[in-house]
């Protein structure tokens, strides 16, 4: 049996997304406008498929970016763009599932795990 072109379901879950909303930018620390960007690039070490084109990634994967980082992500090599940053993606969007809903939680992680100057 072959998978080639095989997609999963997307697992949408909206109060997550509202979550990573109103958590500051992990590059900038903009608390402002935030905006759920999902992570495209994949990591099968942490259970992350490639995805894009006509799937988006599930919502596990999204980290909160303000307006302008999030559309540098889509711009550029999304991997050097997180590695600019010094943030680790898959790391981060685990770590903030895990914990979504608690808002003070999350920030810590976010300061500890983004290296926010």
């Amino acid at each position: 049996m072959s998978f080639v072109g095989f997609k999963h379901p997307r697992i949408k879950n909206n109060a997550h997304l509202d979550f990573i909303r109103s958590l500051p930018c992990v590059c900038c620390g903009n608390p402002i406008q935030t905006e759920a960007a999902h992570i495209r690039t994949g990591n099968l070490f942490y259970g992350k498929r490639n995805t894009g084109g006509s799937e988006k990634p599930s919502d596990i994967w999204t980290l909160p970016l303000c307006g302008d980082h999030h559309r540098e992500q889509h711009i550029v090599n999304e991997m050097d763009f997180w590695k600019s940053y010094e943030v680790e993606p898959f790391v981060l969007a685990l770590s903030l599932f895990a914990c979504s809903g608690d808002t003070i939680t999350a920030e810590g992680i976010i300061a500890q795990q983004a290296g926010h100057r």
